[in-house]
């Protein structure tokens, strides 16, 4: 029998026990998770023949809006949803324990930004703030929480958020989504010392431009801000936060390989631009292994950059489960 590591376990990964719990993870999930396992059989993978993670089939991430992606059995504390934009359906996540979830954020952010309660946390999140069960806010809020602070979300109201940005007396933490944030820059500027986390997503709100475009945008009304990204999305419980560039770097227990487009078992040659795979160890009671629909670049070094998304293509398997 094999048993899971514990969260706190996952924290300590390194570079030399990697493959070894991913291996032991994946095991597991092999023979506990029902859609994984049906998905590796169909696409005659064998666990028992698996010996680097580099091998480990990804499961196309489209099965988070058709099938319930667990392994084992349990009563969910907590589904997070996506917003749905493509009329397809919303992917859904079953969280075993939330708190898990919340303190893999926090270990996470303060791994790049260091002690977050020196900061005052604010969320300009409208859309995501609409819906329910979004996993950013849930994120968003624990760490406002943590820090014992008052509420700091925002829908439209921006002449009140940059009022608390320019009076309060701590480091600025902004969380905010693209066109949120875009919106705000065309109206306001500030002279304090901000960090500003772009969570992406312009949801057919506004054009779509380049990271970079949005950068520099951004930077015109943050005139002191340091402007970053957050990677994250519905289906992993880790993040990973970009350089002012945004080339992002993922936890020690994340993993970003390349692949061709359509094909979950392939690889792709480092430093070219291929879709990409997340191997996320925190995924403990879903799936550690998804094959995502972004386009993107994996640097030698682990580092990545996100180029885009994919054109609708059927990964190979997707249609024999449907």
């Amino acid at each position: 029998m094999v048993n899971l590591p514990s969260i706190e376990n996952i924290w300590d990964i390194s570079e030399h026990n990697f493959n070894e719990i991913a291996l032991k993870i994946f095991r597991f999930q092999a023979k506990n998770n029902l859609v994984y396992a049906q998905y590796l059989n169909l696409i005659d993978q064998e666990a028992s023949k698996i010996d680097h993670y580099t091998q480990i089939p990804c499961l196309p991430i489209t099965f988070f809006k058709t099938h319930k992606v667990v392994s084992g059995d349990f009563e969910s504390a907590l589904i997070f949803e996506s917003s749905s934009t493509t009329g397809m359906g919303v992917s859904k996540n079953y969280l075993q324990n939330v708190s898990q979830y919340h303190h893999n954020c926090l270990q996470i952010i303060e791994q790049k930004l260091g002690d977050i309660r020196e900061y005052e946390i604010f969320g300009l999140l409208p859309n995501y703030l609409e819906r329910q069960h979004s996993s950013l806010v849930s994120m968003v809020e624990f760490l406002m929480h943590h820090n014992k602070q008052q509420d700091g979300f925002y829908l439209y109201n921006h002449e009140a958020l940059l009022d608390r940005i320019n009076t309060s007396t701590k480091k600025i933490l902004l969380f905010g989504v693209s066109f949120a944030l875009l919106d705000f820059a065309e109206q306001h500027t500030t002279t304090k010392e901000i960090t500003v986390i772009e969570t992406g997503g312009m949801k057919g709100r506004k054009k779509e431009i380049t990271k970079e475009e949005v950068y520099t945008e951004l930077k015109t009304a943050f005139i002191k801000g340091t402007i970053i990204s957050e990677y994250g999305m519905t289906e992993l419980l880790s993040q990973a936060y970009s350089n002012d560039i945004g080339i992002y770097t993922g936890p020690s227990w994340m993993k970003v390989l390349p692949r061709a487009d359509n094909d979950p078992l392939s690889h792709a040659v480092a430093g070219q631009s291929a879709a990409l795979n997340i191997i996320d160890l925190a995924n403990l009671h879903s799936c550690c292994f998804i094959a995502t629909d972004d386009l993107g670049k994996v640097h030698h070094n682990g580092q990545f950059e996100v180029l885009g998304r994919l054109d609708y293509a059927d990964i190979r398997g997707c249609s024999l489960m449907i």
